[in-house]
C-alpha cells in the first residue's frame, strides 16, 4: 500500500503552495493517468513522489513506513523508476548494455566504467527485452532506435533493476501514434500481468484508453479521482 497524506510543496518564496493538501492511495497493479492543464503541478508532483523534490509538509507511506524519514529515499530510488520524456540512455552503447548497466543511481561505479555483467544478469535482461517485444533490437545501439523503442528499453532497464513502481512523466510526448500505443500498452500489460504500479502524465484521451484510474490536478489539488471509467463532462470542466 502506497499512501500520500497531505503533501504540500512550495516553490521558491511563493506564499501559496504549488501543491496543497494532496492525498491519495495507490494499490499494486494500478495504472494511473495523471492529467491537468499547464501549471497544474503534474511534473512537480511526480518529482515529489520520486523524492527529487523536498516535501514542505505531509507524509509518504509505503506499507506503513514513512519514506520522508532517514533511509526512505534509498528505498524509493531502489524500487521506483522515473521515466522522463527523453530517457537517459548511452547512445553509443547497445540497447542490451543500457538495460544491464542502468543509471548511475542503480549501478556500481565499477560496472558503469567497465560494462561488465554476470551471465545470469545477461539472460534476465534478454528475457525482459523479449517480453517487451524488442529482442531484435537488443544488439543495436540506442542511437539507432526510435523514440518509442528507447522508452521501452528504459522500461526494461527499470524492470531489470527491480522497479516496483514506474513514474512516467509525459512518456509519449513527441512520439507517433503507433509508438505511443506500444509504450502505453507495454505499461498497461505490466500492471495487469506483473502487478507493477504506474503513474503516467499523459493526455486525457490516452488516460481514458489505457489507465485503470484517472487523477486530475487543478490549482495544485486533486479535483478528480475516478476508477474504471471515462470522465463525465462535469469532471472534465474541473480540470
Amino acid at each position: 500500500m502506497i499512501k500520500v497524506d497531505r503533501l504540500m510543496k512550495r516553490v521558491n518564496t511563493e506564499k501559496n503552495p504549488v501543491l496543497n493538501d494532496i492525498s491519495f492511495q495507490m494499490e499494486k497493479g494500478e495504472m494511473i493517468g495523471l492529467i491537468g492543464g499547464s501549471g497544474s503541478g503534474k511534473s512537480l508532483l511526480m518529482s515529489c513522489l520520486a523524492l527529487r523534490e523536498k516535501w514542505d509538509g505531509g507524509r509518504f507511506l509505503i506499507d506503513g513506513d514513512d519514506m520522508l524519514k532517514p533511509g526512505g529515499k534509498k528505498k524509493v530510488r531502489r524500487e521506483w523508476a522515473y521515466l522522463e520524456q527523453n530517457p537517459t540512455l548511452n547512445m553509443n552503447r547497445k540497447a542490451l548494455k543500457n538495460v544491464l548497466i542502468g543509471q548511475s543511481s542503480q549501478t556500481p561505479l565499477w560496472r558503469m566504467a567497465t560494462g561488465m555483467v554476470r551471465s545470469d544478469d545477461y539472460m534476465g535482461a534478454m528475457d525482459t527485452i523479449e517480453h517487451l517485444g524488442l529482442l531484435d533490437k537488443a544488439h543495436r545501439k540506442a542511437s539507432e532506435l526510435s523514440g518509442g523503442e528507447r522508452q521501452r528499453i528504459a522500461i526494461a532497464r527499470a524492470l531489470v533493476h527491480g522497479a516496483k513502481v514506474i513514474l512516467a512523466d509525459e512518456p509519449v510526448m513527441g512520439l507517433d501514434p503507433k509508438s505511443a500505443e506500444h509504450v502505453l500498452q507495454t505499461l498497461k500489460s505490466l500492471c495487469e500481468e506483473e502487478r507493477l504500479t504506474v503513474i503516467a502524465v499523459i493526455p486525457l484521451e490516452l488516460a481514458e484508453r489505457y489507465c485503470s484510474r484517472i487523477m486530475g490536478l487543478a490549482g495544485g489539488q486533486i479535483v478528480v479521482d475516478v476508477t474504471g471509467r471515462r470522465l463525465t463532462h462535469g469532471e472534465k470542466s474541473r480540470i
